[in-house]
């Protein structure tokens, strides 16, 4: 399959100009994410259909939280990454290069027809970075949203704003990691640059879709008390208060095993920061059974939608309103 956002030079070479990484690419070889390989003065993606991971999960293990809350979605992923984090969770596909991992073909017709057979609302593209498998994931998008279907993308958000406002209009969801908010822990951990993501995202904002934010809070690496205020204010001045943002408990993977998980503390108090600084909707993530991984009512602090890990109620809610108070909270709880 061809790719799409992408150029060729007067001397042959490929600009991919997909996600910002902007790689220049020459003949027979892949750019960063190793699956967008230049053929022949053609931009090929190659796991076009090749699917490594399947499965129909909780939209909760997303985490979306404000998007059909207790719906499932079915999700895929494929091999590759743009980026190459220290810390990554499913390093094994995602570190993968194309021809080393078992991987197994699924049309975008036959994954609309699964992902409805299957009783999920929505599909979710996940488990990798979906930006690299921007071809596929539109086409089945396009095809989603013809049977009703919601999409969404699990993304580390490096998408050009351009291929970003390309999506889009098959696009409903954009669950984005901001993963630190200093330039020196994307260069370092990530091999990327943390300003792409914030522009993306904020495209994302006015592109009108759903956005929920996770930070994985790292000790001695992203988890001090001035970043966590940082990307506090960038997310109520740029995405809005309603924005729920999810302080996620790291789990020693990959090439940090030596640093030890996240302590509990770390997370409750960027929960209180971030409520006091005005969010309204702040979560813990991976902390099984807390009380900050329910939503609360911003207004009368009842109970709006009860949570331990992906099981989901009671729910108050009357549409997208409190059933206690009225107040309106954004979530979305029907297609």
């Amino acid at each position: 399959m061809e790719a799409r956002h992408y150029y060729r030079d007067e001397t042959g070479n490929i600009h991919c100009n997909l996600c910002n990484h902007h790689c220049r690419i020459a003949d027979t070889k892949t750019g960063i994410c190793g699956v967008r390989r230049s053929i022949r003065g053609q931009l090929i993606a190659e796991t076009y259909g090749k699917v490594t991971s399947e499965a129909v999960d909780p939209i909760e293990k997303k985490p979306l939280y404000h998007f059909l809350p207790g719906t499932l979605s079915y999700s895929l992923g494929g091999a590759g990454c743009n980026f190459s984090c220290s810390h990554c969770q499913n390093w094994h596909i995602s570190h993968a290069s194309f021809d080393s991992i078992r991987q197994k073909t699924i049309s975008p017709e036959e994954g609309v027809k699964r992902a409805i057979a299957s009783g999920a609302s929505s599909i979710s593209w996940t488990y990798n970075e979906p930006t690299i498998w921007f071809e596929y994931t539109q086409d089945m998008a396009r095809l989603a949203h013809e049977q009703g279907l919601k999409t969404v993308y699990v993304t580390n958000g490096y998408m050009t704003e351009d291929a970003l406002t390309d999506l889009a209009p098959d696009l409903d969801a954009w669950r984005v990691d901001i993963k630190a908010f200093t330039e020196e822990f994307y260069h370092k951990v990530c091999r990327a640059r943390l300003q792409p993501v914030l522009d993306t995202t904020i495209r994302a904002k006015e592109l009108g879709l759903h956005i929920e934010v996770v930070h994985l809070m790292i000790p001695g690496l992203n988890d001090s008390r001035d970043e966590t205020i940082q990307l506090i204010s960038w997310v109520l001045d740029n995405l809005g208060p309603d924005t729920p943002v999810h302080f996620t408990r790291f789990h020693p993977d990959f090439e940090m095993q030596e640093i030890p998980a996240t302590p509990v503390s770390t997370l409750e108090r960027a929960f209180r920061l971030a409520k006091d600084r005005g969010l309204r909707f702040p979560y813990l993530g991976n902390v099984r059974g807390h009380e900050y991984e329910q939503t609360w009512c911003p207004h009368c602090n009842n109970l709006l939608i009860g949570r331990s890990g992906y099981m989901v109620g009671p729910v108050h809610l009357n549409g997208s309103k409190c059933s206690h108070c009225g107040e309106e909270t954004g979530i979305i709880t029907r297609i």
